[in-house]
């Protein structure tokens, strides 16, 4: 197998382009920005591009094959997590969609239900009109009244004051639930976005800068999904900041034309974002699945 490097692009895009997805992982970005948190290589076994990501408690694929499939290509990804696995039942193929589940059970495989993604008409977003949209109106126009800002397109000069601002809203978030497993998923956020800002243009991402005072105050990056949809990989603002989170996601789905749906991704089964993200009325939830052995 080969390590996963940014020489890679091309090939591994090729295969995730056989067909349109609308999960947020089916994205060379998204795969590449988690090399801090895991060992990630690649092989094309029988004409299939199948992705592994290991760390030190196991290893798994991060994406079903991508092209060609069949049962002797399952079974034999899963041979190659089982040899790296103490425990087999560690091994498992994430990210499925839910149009593919059917095909899974004719290969004896079960599936389980992960994470909702959240998809929107972007016109919502940006028009934030009706009853359903008052607070975020109210947040954003707030924000505009009472700040002077200036808003930027990212580059690699912000990198250390978008991570400053990275640990100041970690250490806020922290200060505010206790839950360890939420606080190491904080983190481990930091590596993710520090790989995103230093390789952004290689890995096609676009981010948006909020400098208040000469301070940068908000940060948000994101990457065209596919030909329909862009998807916002993350946002971090200054929470003490009233609308600034509203506004800074308004202008940043403002930006960017010829899209039709915005992608926010997943709420990592955290109950107070999955609050946040549903406020802004989803038209669907795309929902990924792991795929195990019975």
């Amino acid at each position: 197998m080969k390590e996963l490097e940014l020489e890679d692009k091309a090939t591994i895009e090729k295969y995730l382009h056989l067909k349109d997805h609308s999960l947020s992982a089916f994205s060379f970005a998204n795969i590449y920005i988690w090399k801090g948190l895991f060992k990630i290589n690649w092989e094309i076994i029988d004409g299939a591009l199948c992705i592994f990501m290991q760390d030190d408690v196991a290893c798994f694929m991060y994406l079903p094959p991508l092209g060609k499939i069949s049962r002797e290509i399952i079974e034999r990804c899963f041979k190659i997590m089982d040899a790296k696995n103490a425990n087999k039942s560690f091994s498992r193929i994430e990210n499925a969609e839910k149009r593919d589940l059917d095909y899974y059970k004719m290969f004896d495989l079960v599936s389980r239900f992960r994470f909702n993604e959240y998809l929107y008409l972007k016109k919502n977003l940006v028009s934030l009109a009706g009853d359903d949209y008052k607070s975020k109106r109210s947040a954003y126009n707030y924000f505009v009244k009472n700040y002077k800002f200036k808003i930027q397109n990212f580059q690699s000069d912000f990198q250390a004051g978008c991570l400053a601002l990275f640990k100041n809203w970690v250490a806020n978030r922290k200060a505010k639930n206790s839950d360890p497993i939420y606080q190491k998923m904080l983190e481990d956020n930091y590596s993710t976005h520090s790989l995103a800002m230093k390789y952004y243009k290689p890995l096609g991402l676009v981010g948006r800068i909020i400098k208040i005072d000469d301070k940068i105050k908000a940060y948000s990056f994101g990457f065209k999904l596919n030909k329909d949809t862009f998807c916002v990989l993350f946002e971090v603002t200054d929470l003490e900041i009233k609308g600034l989170s509203q506004f800074i996601f308004r202008e940043f789905v403002r930006g960017f034309d010829g899209f039709s749906f915005i992608n926010v991704m997943d709420d990592s089964g955290l109950e107070n974002l999955k609050k946040v993200k549903s406020s802004y009325k989803p038209i669907r939830l795309e929902s990924s699945y792991a795929i195990t052995r019975n």
